[in-house]
């Protein structure tokens, strides 16, 4: 697919341009406006189609709770190994869609992991992730950063206190929630391990404060991300920081989502996400 089709996507998808703008800009690539109404379906996320885990599979246990968060309840989906535990907690953070079906499957992939997997619903405050995507990336503009961050930073405590869990917890979150996993690192000082995917990077001034170990995934193609990592890495390093820095060439910002088929790099994805594993495994065991 052209890349600027990729790159308007996801300017329209990480910005405030309207649905109507988009379509406009779109109809100038493709020649026409019914063109850019055929692509759509191509362009947009593909729920059913990319379920990786079902959530009756017997390896998981899922449930939707509620955990307290600094000014109110947080609703989460809850994935938990069956068997014998404790497990290492996960949180997983969403996009900027709030918690929706493909992070609920990555919650369950966690889980299959042998990791004890809450994907907190950053909409909560406001009633919770709607189901229409347009809708729920306006409401998440509306919320209050800080609030926002501390009912993430209450959710590592929760999956750290959990009686399935051995305390021990880490995170990984995509795109807007990649730039929430470098959040969690700076402000949390239970995390022991934080994995961004093309997360925007946190303040070097803040770098210091990182007690977790790093792992961060790189799209080659996402210039918007990619700025912020020379001055990351520069921080990273000079606060002694443990990390690991993985570029993957010649693919796009959300490579990792597989129901965004124009995007989705399913090379890429395995590998980081195998990598994602391994960096746990190391990093959550009890020691």
């Amino acid at each position: 697919m052209d890349q600027r089709i990729i790159d308007l996507y996801d300017e329209f998808t990480h910005t405030n341009v309207p649905r109507r703008e988009f379509l406009t800009r779109l109809a100038k690539i493709t020649g026409s406006m019914s063109a850019a109404a055929a692509l759509l379906p191509m362009l947009d996320n593909n729920y059913a189609h990319a379920r990786v885990v079902p959530p009756d599979d017997s390896r998981v246990a899922e449930d939707y709770v509620e955990y307290p968060g600094p000014r109110g309840p947080v609703r989460a989906y809850q994935a938990t190994p069956t068997g014998t535990g404790p497990f290492p907690g996960v949180v997983v953070i969403h996009e900027n869609r709030g918690l929706n079906p493909h992070i609920e499957d990555v919650a369950r992939r966690a889980a299959t992991a042998g990791y004890l997997a809450v994907a907190p619903d950053a909409l909560s405050p406001l009633g919770g992730t709607p189901g229409e995507e347009d809708r729920a990336r306006t409401m998440m503009r509306e919320l209050d950063a800080d609030e926002t961050r501390d009912n993430f930073v209450a959710g590592v405590t929760y999956a750290g206190g959990h009686q399935s869990s051995t305390g021990r917890v880490g995170c990984v979150g995509f795109c807007w929630g990649g730039a929430m996993a470098n959040q969690l690192a700076v402000h949390s000082a239970e995390l022991q391990a934080a994995v961004a995917f093309y997360g925007r990077q946190p303040a070097a001034a803040d770098v210091p404060r990182i007690k977790a170990a790093i792992l961060l995934h790189y799209a080659g193609l996402d210039r918007r991300i990619n700025e912020g990592i020379p001055d990351y890495e520069e921080a990273l390093k000079a606060a002694g920081v443990k990390y690991e820095l993985h570029m993957y060439d010649g693919v796009n910002h959300a490579f990792h989502n597989d129901t965004s088929p124009t995007r989705y790099d399913e090379t890429a994805a395995k590998l980081a996400w195998d990598r994602t594993m391994a960096f746990f495994d190391r990093e959550l065991s009890d020691r």
